[in-house]
């Protein structure tokens, strides 16, 4: 990743950040919808990894985000540092794999939806034979039932997307005959949160890329959908924004691991941070209506 080769070795300010957190709020729809309030956090881009005291920082946004009273998480990929460089051998993988297993302890009361990072699959195995090649062996370590999937919770939609295909940043043809029909098989007025890690459609992303490639598709297919409440959540390029389309609300939230868990370069704002974002998580507020309201922490 060319951003990670900036360089590092300037001048940044220090010290403990303070920065209230920043709401983003939107309602979907004045047409009433009963269901459930709750609250969830939404984590990106964790990158765990051995160097920067990593694990240890991770574990104390932990802590922060349970003070929240959550009912679960979701996590939004890139939980390694990174398996997807040819130089990645399997110990490497292996032992990044066992920090986010450790730091997986610490929620073991919280139910864990993730999705898969470009950095997660690790390609460099001798063959694609082997158990730990590509994105079944991600699954497999992330406990979730496939590369994409959808559950239901207290009268909402959850869909969560595989971003890593032929053209990264977008659905392969499986995985749209699928969403098309999820999508079908919804009620009118159905509040529907989307995960995926690349953001579908950014703001951010005009700033240093990283936008889904078939985010035409997508949002016509949306649009299809307009008689429901459609939230998308993303992470991918360590940065925050908002944005809404044909009223379908989009939010990329900034990474936990902010500048990779590195200091920064001549880019970041402040310490730690990748461009004007800091490291943090996000809680979302999903109102019984079928709003919700988007609060991003750093810690």
């Amino acid at each position: 990743m060319k951003r990670r080769s900036l360089i590092k070795k300037i001048g940044l300010t220090t010290g403990a950040l303070s920065l209230a957190p920043i709401a983003l709020a939107a309602k979907a729809s004045e047409q009433k919808y009963v269901g459930s309030s709750f609250k969830i956090a939404h984590i990106t881009d964790v990158h765990i990894r051995p160097e920067e005291n990593a694990p240890e920082r991770f574990k104390k946004c932990i802590a922060e985000i349970k003070k929240h009273k959550i009912d679960f998480i979701l996590n939004g990929g890139d939980t390694i540092y990174a398996a997807d460089y040819d130089t990645i051998d399997r110990q490497r993988m292996l032992d990044q794999w066992e920090l986010w297993d450790d730091a997986r302890k610490d929620l073991a009361n919280y139910e864990v939806y993730s999705c898969l990072g470009n950095h997660d699959m690790w390609w460099a195995a001798p063959n694609k034979s082997d158990a730990m090649y590509g994105k079944d062996y991600v699954v497999k370590r992330l406990g979730i039932p496939k590369r994409y999937y959808s559950f239901d919770k207290n009268g909402w939609h959850f869909i969560i997307l595989d971003s890593n295909n032929a053209n990264a940043g977008s659905l392969d043809e499986e995985q749209r005959q699928w969403l098309e029909n999820d999508l079908k098989m919804l009620e009118k007025a159905t509040p529907i949160v989307i995960m995926s890690h690349y953001p579908i459609l950014g703001v951010s992303t005009i700033i240093d890329g990283g936008n889904h490639k078939d985010t035409d598709y997508i949002t016509k297919l949306f649009y299809q959908h307009n008689d429901k409440k459609i939230h998308c959540f993303s992470g991918h390029v360590h940065l925050l924004d908002t944005a809404t389309y044909n009223d379908v609300h989009y939010y990329c939230n900034g990474a936990v691991s902010g500048f990779w868990w590195e200091k920064g370069n001549e880019h970041s704002a402040h310490k730690y941070w990748y461009h004007q974002t800091p490291p943090g998580y996000a809680i979302l507020e999903l109102k019984d209506d079928g709003s919700l309201t988007n609060t991003y922490h750093t810690y």
